[in-house]
């Protein structure tokens, strides 16, 4: 299937079309590595801690989220996977929800050791 080279194409003329063409995440999560733990913070506001599912298999977190707004009649929903080392503790993962951020810990298993390959660069 080829992409559509006419710049009157509809789907080229939404404002969110790079957001949409490439998912790159957006700002909405910060990632990072402290004291022998991955730590996640999840921005997710307006969600109440029980609209929150967070969950560990193989290697991969999921987090999921569902609001429903009846008097207004809305709907929200958020879905997003994080692929991890399976080096990961799973049995001692913990997630809290305050303030509209979700930060999830998830230790490292002791004496996990890393390895990996060198790779060379070509030019």
């Amino acid at each position: 299937m080829a992409l559509p080279t006419s710049p009157t194409s509809s789907w080229m003329q939404s404002p969110d079309f790079p957001s949409r063409l490439f998912e790159t995440g957006g700002n909405d999560y910060e990632l990072y590595e402290e004291d022998d733990e991955f730590v996640l913070s999840v921005e997710m506001p307006g969600f109440d801690p029980d609209e929150i599912s967070v969950s560990w298999d193989s290697g991969i977190l999921n987090v999921a989220a569902e609001h429903e707004d009846e008097q207004r009649g809305q709907r929200r929903t958020y879905h997003r996977r994080f692929r991890f080392p399976k080096d990961v503790d799973d049995e001692a993962i913990t997630a809290e929800y305050n303030n509209g951020i979700l930060e999830v810990r998830l230790p490292v298993q002791a004496g996990a050791v890393v390895t990996g390959t060198e790779i060379e660069v070509q030019s």
